[in-house]
């Protein structure tokens, strides 16, 4: 074979191979980009997750009214993680690994989020989480969107000494964020000379609380710090008042309770009671007056809008403008946009921090009134920057305190969950 035809023959080979390379670029350009959902739509947590389902999928619908992105539409493939972090672990493995999504939104509790973590970095993918946490974690896979507890906690610890009280009742459901919050609220606590007089835990999905009620009676605490979750909340509320502990003497501060089991305890006193939060849904700002009406319109009814959802709405626009500037839906080059971005929404500004990938925010103390709403009765000047990490510790000293926990419940993050139908 001479020079020429052996040329001729590698020009046909590279030929070939960039006719196939143009095809397959035009038909990923054409393929729809894949949001995963991962959400609590059963069990425990499905009445505080549920929502944010719909108000991704809102934000997708919006998103492709306008064309989508990069050229193409968006789908949502949404999973049920059933309120147990082993179903959030297949069901993310499926997400990323088999169906290959472009990116997930998912996870209420801390204990779903640590267990799919691993899952996220050994990918290299990327994980959207909308609800407010313990901090103490710093991973460049996932995006930090609810509060840490220097925004949160510290502000309702400053109050309550303030106005209140320095006795302190703690009340949790027995995993990794009630654990660590409550360590968090306890080390300022008693920094600031007050006093934590109680601290009791019972599993996810615990309806009897009558052996802590007797013991908030027998103590009298100031104020109650409720860091129980999902329906749990609904028997906390009803024990309490059940056993003749009011609002009036001693308040409740939720830092995990969504407006929507607020308004699902409508035959439950809890007027007088306190939420944290950066968002409130009947407030009546003409950004989320107008997401309100979009919400409804889109989801044909009258869902309570709460914290987690409006979080997890701007969470798809903030990681839309991520798309845009990656020029690209991969998860490793969004990775990369998705800090240093801001956004306007329902809540107020959003700034991702590019050192900790944690949102800056501003935040509410908001009190409960007889018709279930909340009044704010504090707020923050300025969105307060995220610090995951509390200085009084080291975070090696952290990462110990945090091994320890999840050697107590032999290698997971929560005790076993009292699952409920």
């Amino acid at each position: 074979m001479n020079i020429n035809a052996k040329a001729m023959i590698a020009y046909l080979a590279v030929a070939v191979l960039m006719v196939a390379a143009g095809y397959h670029f035009i038909q990923e350009s054409k393929k729809p980009i894949q949001v995963g959902i991962l959400f609590s739509l059963s069990g425990n947590m499905a009445k505080s997750e549920e929502g944010m389902v719909d108000a991704i999928e809102l934000a997708v619908a919006e998103l492709n009214a306008q064309g989508g992105l990069l050229g193409r539409q968006i789908e949502t493939v949404i999973r049920d993680g059933r309120s147990d972090p082993e179903v959030f672990i297949d069901e993310a493995k499926s997400l990323v690994e088999k169906q290959q999504v472009d990116v997930v939104f998912g996870c209420w509790t801390s204990s779903c989020r640590k267990s799919v973590r691993p899952i996220f970095e050994d990918n290299n993918h990327l994980l959207y989480y909308p609800v407010q946490y313990e901090g103490l974690e710093n991973s460049k896979n996932i995006v930090y969107l609810g509060s840490v507890p220097n925004q949160q906690v510290t502000p309702a610890i400053e109050w309550v000494l303030s106005r209140l009280g320095k006795r302190i009742y703690l009340v949790g459901s027995d995993y990794v964020y009630p654990r660590a919050s409550n360590q968090i609220i306890t080390d300022q606590v008693q920094q600031w000379r007050g006093e934590i007089v109680g601290e009791k835990y019972l599993p996810l999905g615990a309806r009897d609380f009558s052996s802590i009620v007797e013991d908030i009676k027998r103590v009298k605490p100031d104020v109650i710090f409720n860091t129980v979750n999902g329906v749990s909340n609904t028997h906390f509320f009803k024990a309490l008042r059940d056993g003749g502990v009011n609002a009036s003497d001693i308040p409740t501060f939720s830092f995990s309770l969504s407006e929507g089991e607020i308004a699902a305890l409508r035959n439950v006193s809890m007027a007088g009671d306190f939420v944290v939060l950066n968002y409130i849904g009947n407030s009546p700002d003409a950004v989320n007056q107008s997401f309100v009406q979009r919400f409804r319109e889109h989801s044909k009814g009258t869902r309570v809008m709460s914290e987690g959802m409006a979080l997890a709405y701007l969470g798809v626009k903030l990681w839309a403008k991520a798309v845009v500037a990656a020029n690209s839906s991969k998860p490793a080059a969004v990775s990369l946009a998705a800090s240093d971005l801001s956004i306007h929404g329902p809540s107020g500004m959003l700034y991702i921090e590019k050192s900790t990938q944690h949102v800056w925010k501003s935040m509410h103390i908001a009190k409960i009134n007889e018709q279930h709403q909340l009044r704010s009765v504090w707020h923050s000047k300025v969105p307060i920057p995220p610090i995951p990490y509390p200085s009084n510790r080291t975070r090696v000293e952290w990462e110990q305190y945090l091994a320890e926990l999840q050697r107590g419940w032999g290698g997971h993050w929560q005790a076993n969950s009292l699952q409920v139908d």
